[in-house]
């Protein structure tokens, strides 16, 4: 009857024009956000809790700590014993995990349908209940160590990587790894840890999304029974420093004797002030330099034969300024001078002439269908709307997407790729052979 009487904003579905996922969405009193996407062709459900809280939210010098403390989350709470939560979700035959990023923390189970009730109700539980034992936080942290270890210290283009982002960043806290920076994960502590938690991991700063074999009003019921009885609690304003901009261009070259064929990219922030319809004309110019069809991998790849890959990245789903990258992996004939120089070429061939319709709409085809492939999966849609809704984004703009995408130009693709790619600023990354 409670549930009855709560203030929740239900959004059924969005407008025929805009159905992807078609979600169920709603707002508990004590501020929790809860999405709903029903699909059934799996008797399994997705159960997915988003804390809008990353690495660039950290304190000063305490680098890694939100990744620790996620780490930290398995260790049991006064009624579930250390290590408990997995055991349990593998019983029931299901899998859990957890992931960590800039702008967002997540925890996911993949369960049964009708197992849902059990991990709402223990994940409800550690959201306040969090108990660490002190002897079984430093062997944690060893396990962090070793995954920087493995994930970076012994990959050169992840060490590469590191730098590049310290460079192309000059004051945000992008600039600093999620895993966090090793002498200062070193340094942290189990009252770091449990000071973040109490600080940031709270219903009113979290996005629960649940996807599967399960009808709307059972999950509104269980998220209510489970996480409705959870208080708000004061959470701070996520205040970002402000990257100052960038004046001139950049050089970060790194050779390691584990390489073996030569890399290079071509890096740029996303200006803070970038539309939404500008940040979609990236997507698509993205789409246009990574396809194997299209006129990058032609003219560097197949015809003059100067790299045996090209393709582009762009990163603007961020709570703050993204990035755009342009990439090629060279012949080991061909010097990085050269295939600079060939790639800085289309790159102004591109600037001056803009895309092709057919590059355009072969681009948005591909990405509108990969809306269409991700309602057959209970991943798909989750990651979609609990990335958008701790990121800034809406549910209507996740919904909107695939037309988003439809509607852009050539010329809209041609006006972003001039705003954002500034050859003289360019942030040149290279890995190479060490000689």
């Amino acid at each position: 009857m409670r549930l009855l009487a709560l203030a929740l904003t239900l959004v059924a579905a969005l407008p025929a024009a805009a159905q992807v996922f078609r979600p169920t969405t709603a707002t508990l009193p004590n501020g929790l956000t809860v999405v709903v996407i029903e699909t059934f062709r799996a008797p399994a459900v997705q159960h997915m809790l988003w804390y809008k809280v990353g690495s660039a939210d950290e304190p000063p010098g305490k680098s890694g700590i939100a990744h620790y403390l996620e780490h930290l989350m398995f260790k049991g709470t006064g009624t579930v014993p250390s290590g408990g939560f997995s055991r349990r979700v593998a019983r029931e035959g299901g899998r859990d995990n957890a992931f960590t990023s800039f702008d967002f923390t997540g925890y996911i189970q993949t369960m049964p349908a009708d197992q849902l009730g059990l991990v709402m109700q223990m994940e409800a539980d550690r959201m306040v209940n969090l108990r660490v034992p002190p002897h079984e936080a430093p062997p944690e942290l060893a396990v962090v160590l070793e995954e920087r270890r493995q994930r970076v210290d012994s990959q050169p283009g992840s060490q590469l990587s590191e730098h590049v982002q310290a460079v192309l960043y000059q004051h945000h806290p992008y600039r600093i790894p999620i895993i966090g920076w090793e002498h200062e994960i070193r340094a942290l502590t189990l009252d770091d840890a449990m000071a973040f938690y109490r600080t940031w991991y709270a219903p009113n700063n979290a996005v629960l999304v649940v996807a599967g074999a399960v009808d709307a009003a059972t999950v509104l019921r269980l998220a209510e029974q489970h996480y409705g009885p959870i208080p708000a609690r004061a959470v701070p304003e996520r205040v970002r420093l402000k990257e100052p901009p960038r004046l001139a261009g950049a050089r970060v070259e790194y050779a390691h004797p584990r390489v073996r064929q030569t890399s290079l990219s071509l890096n740029w922030l996303v200006p803070a002030d970038i539309t939404r319809p500008e940040s979609h004309a990236l997507e698509v110019l993205e789409s246009i330099l990574s396809s194997p069809t299209a006129w990058l991998t032609k003219s560097l790849v197949l015809d003059r034969e100067i790299a045996t890959g090209a393709g582009a990245s762009h990163d603007g789903s961020r709570l703050d300024q993204g990035q755009f990258s342009v990439r090629l992996t060279t012949r080991p004939e061909v010097s990085v001078a050269t295939a600079e120089a060939a790639l800085r070429a289309e790159l102004t061939r591109l600037l001056a002439d803009g895309v092709s319709e057919e590059d355009l709409t072969r681009a948005k085809w591909r990405l509108t269908s990969a809306a269409v492939y991700a309602r057959d999966s209970l991943g798909g849609g989750a990651r979609a709307f609990g990335s958008a809704l701790t990121s800034g984004g809406t549910i209507a703009d996740v919904e909107g997407w695939p037309a988003a995408i439809d509607a852009v130009t050539a010329d809209a693709v041609l006006a972003a790729a001039r705003r954002v790619i500034h050859l003289d600023r360019a942030v040149v990354a290279v890995l190479k052979p060490q000689s």
